[in-house]
């Protein structure tokens, strides 16, 4: 026979349930680390959108050193797939979380990593659109591949050496020097090539995902094509 819980019982229990609950909020409160890195990573396509969709607007003489601040600041929009660290750090914790605040956990996480990688994906798209539509259309995959290559280095620099975009201003000559010795290490070669891997196929994912989905919002138009035919005829 089960006990029917006791007034006593349910009073000791609403403590223990309040720090449970204030607990798990706090573990899965957003906090200022995850603002900035957002930041950054949104940063990229906001200098992409003004310099790939609205070049006309950039005086010629702006629009080099721009490109270069875009190329610099690109690879934080990926960077927070990095952050994975902290969401393994939040789960693993004791007692572990209610389910509700691992749902949670697990929804914000997923939307931070996504607008990362829609961050990059994006603004190497209209990159990409921006050269088809001068005719340099066969630049896009040498061009998408180097800057894979170029971003999952400088992704290394960041979460193991601790180095910033701006770095490269403030402070070139450690910049210079990390980027040489860790390209000698053997095992900084195999991460690297870890991360490489990882972002080109989430890059490459997203970008026929993004294709796709806007086929479909589109209507279809080689579909809806053949239908007009079928109803003329």
């Amino acid at each position: 026979m089960t006990d029917i819980p006791t007034a006593h019982d349910l009073t000791l229990a609403h403590p223990l349930i309040e720090e449970t609950i204030e607990q798990s909020l706090s573990i899965i409160r957003p906090n200022f680390h995850l603002g900035w890195d957002l930041f950054l990573a949104l940063l990229p396509l906001l200098i992409g959108w003004i310099l790939f969709r609205h070049s006309r607007k950039v005086p010629s003489w702006l629009w080099w050193p721009f490109l270069g601040v875009f190329l610099l600041f690109l690879p934080n929009a990926p960077y927070v797939l990095t952050d994975v660290i902290h969401f393994v750090e939040k789960i693993r914790v004791t007692p572990p979380l209610p389910l509700w605040a691992l749902s949670l956990l697990l929804i914000e996480y997923f939307l931070y990593f996504s607008i990362g990688m829609q961050s990059f994906t994006i603004s190497m798209m209209i990159w990409g659109r921006f050269l088809k539509h001068r005719g340099l259309g066969w630049l896009i995959f040498p061009i998408e591949l180097l800057t894979l290559a170029l971003s999952a280095f400088a992704i290394y620099l960041g979460r193991f050496d601790r180095l910033n975009s701006w770095n490269v201003a403030t402070d070139p000559a450690r910049v210079l020097d990390q980027s040489l010795h860790e390209a000698q290490l053997h095992h900084s070669q195999e991460v690297m090539i870890v991360f490489l891997t990882t972002l080109a196929l989430l890059f490459y994912l997203t970008k026929f995902t993004n294709f796709y989905v806007a086929w479909v919002i589109r209507g279809h138009p080689g579909r809806n094509h053949t239908q007009r035919e079928g109803t003329n005829s």
